[in-house]
């Protein structure tokens, strides 16, 4: 089980550094419905992740497992395929970079974030979490890790849990710390945000990087 945590924790940590879903929770923690719209993002984020790892889980434990004489082509192939997409994708958002005082281009979705309800912000949520190609990519690989983990009910369960909860961690932090001292927030929270937007492409782009690299050792070790 330790090992199968180890082998996640670069996917939540990929996960969780996202700075489109922190920059939109922030946007909602200063949006006049702040309470609401955030607490249902929050819940719609952890909803996505929670069932995109908890369907690959499934779906790769159905791959052999792996004995001490055989290698495990299936989901090594599935690892480097993976790991191929996230460097192609850490090159797109490298090359969308802003170079010297050129704003960066934000998701027209944004703007419409001071009008969103609680249920359109869990949708949101829901959307950025499961359906993103970089998440989902992270999520797939997650499942693939835990599923062909060889662990039972109970330990996948928990380490399902567990990825959540790490790879949620930086939607939820500045959500609850707002919840608990708003007025206190709202001025460190405009700060993260104007950085996160200046520097989210170049941040995913090395993470991506990282963790494709990563990815690929792994992969080609089931062959």
């Amino acid at each position: 089980m330790l090992a199968v945590i180890g082998s996640i924790l670069p996917l939540a940590l990929g996960i969780a550094i996202s700075p489109i879903p922190i920059i939109a929770a922030i946007l909602m923690l200063l949006s006049p419905k702040a309470r609401g719209t955030s607490v249902g993002f929050l819940i719609g984020w952890l909803l996505g992740i929670l069932v995109t790892v908890s369907v690959f889980t499934l779906l790769s434990s159905i791959l052999p497992e792996r004995s001490t004489d055989t290698s495990e082509p299936i989901k090594g192939t599935i690892q480097l395929v993976l790991a191929v997409l996230l460097l192609l994708l850490a090159v797109k958002q490298w090359r969308s970079r802003p170079h010297g005082d050129e704003e960066p281009a934000l998701p027209k979705w944004m703007q419409a974030i001071d009008s969103m309800t609680a249920g359109k912000g869990l949708g949101l949520g829901f959307l950025l979490s499961a359906l993103n190609p970089k998440n989902l990519l992270l999520g797939i690989a997650a499942g693939v890790a835990i599923g062909a983990g060889g662990l039972n009910v109970g330990s996948a369960s928990a380490v399902i849990i567990i990825f959540t909860v790490l790879a949620g961690c930086t939607v939820a932090i500045p959500v609850i710390a707002y919840l608990v001292a708003a007025e206190k927030m709202a001025g460190p929270l405009e700060k993260l945000r104007v950085w996160l937007v200046h520097n989210n492409a170049t941040v995913m782009s090395l993470l991506l990087l990282v963790i494709g690299v990563v990815m690929i050792s792994k992969g080609l070790d089931s062959f």
